[in-house]
């Protein structure tokens, strides 16, 4: 069987697994507005890649909450997956994009989550066996051996969908990827409040090589609540769901219960950020999209699964 058809086989196989009670339709459109950071207590502005910008969390303090206890769980892959307990966050921001908004309540079930992004050395153990199409930046053929622990890039969604399933696990759905980052004390980074500097997060740099994009594990100090790595920075990563722009405003009646995105549309969720941008698109409920058969240079996944039974 071709390595197209297993993974067409694979991704059909789950995706009735991951369809959502309600749904909108996907929008392309983005409003912003301008936002600013409180850091020792004055306002510092934090521009965006095309100028934009937004106004603070007044009232909140910009001082780093302490890490909570998650123990790990090493996946088939050997990749060390931290727990993500169940309950309650908030999820979205008021002073963010318009897609950001409005901001709710959202119930999950527990979960584990990758602490780490998938690296190249993992990603080239899927494609050998797989005997799939090489991401890009494998055509030297050294990437995977010289560049190992850096996580890989120029996956498309369906290569991290494809990738997830085949260890025995699943992107995280958006709500997921949002909690782990942030946490329940409605931080604006994984880490806190206080605006990224370069020993929390890999963010502001020109477009270049391999060496643009860090070494798994080299920014313990950017870690979320959870212990989990690299969630603001370095790559943006992939999530499960579809991307619509106003999918907030279904739970403004209702509580979110475990959601899963609409049911279908143009472009997946990205999240996180990355090595090419400024601290206002490294917010943990900042949202971003691509065509889940892209393939880009900033862009990478981790993956999640439920609790195992």
């Amino acid at each position: 069987m071709g390595a197209r058809r297993i993974l067409t086989v694979l991704l059909t196989s789950v995706g009735f697994l991951f369809l959502p009670d309600r749904f909108t339709t996907a929008t392309e459109s983005r409003v912003v507005k301008p936002e600013t950071f409180l850091v020792q207590g004055k306002p510092q502005d934090v521009n965006g890649a095309n100028g934009d910008s937004r106004p603070g969390d007044k009232g909140k303090s910009s001082t780093n909450r302490s890490t909570v206890s998650s123990p790990e769980l090493h996946g088939k892959d050997e990749a060390p997956m931290m727990l993500v307990p169940a309950g309650e966050f908030i999820m979205g921001s008021e002073r963010g994009d318009e897609d950001e908004a409005p901001v709710h309540r959202v119930y999950l079930n527990a979960f584990y989550i990758d602490k780490f992004e998938v690296t190249n050395a993992r990603f080239a153990k899927y494609v050998e066996a797989i005997q799939g199409e090489p991401p890009w930046g494998f055509s030297d053929k050294e990437t995977p051996v010289v560049h190992a622990d850096r996580p890989v890039r120029w996956v498309s969604w369906m290569d991290a969908m494809g990738y997830c399933l085949w260890v025995g696990k699943r992107l995280p759905t958006e709500a997921e990827w949002e909690k782990a980052a942030r946490g329940t004390d409605e931080r604006i980074y994984p880490w806190g409040n206080d605006p990224p500097t370069p020993v929390h997060a890999v963010y502001g740099l020109k477009e270049g090589g391999a060496e643009a994009v860090s070494v798994i594990g080299n920014h313990h100090m950017g870690q979320s609540p959870y212990g989990v790595q690299d969630m603001a920075g370095n790559l943006y990563e992939w999530v499960m769901d579809w991307y619509a722009e106003d999918f907030y405003s279904s739970f403004l009646n209702s509580p979110a219960i475990n959601p899963r995105g609409p049911s279908e549309g143009t472009a997946k969720v990205q999240r996180g950020g990355s090595y090419i941008n400024t601290p206002y698109r490294l917010r943990s409920s900042f949202r971003t999209k691509g065509d889940p058969t892209e393939q880009d240079p900033n862009v990478g996944f981790r993956c999640a699964q439920a609790i195992p039974k």
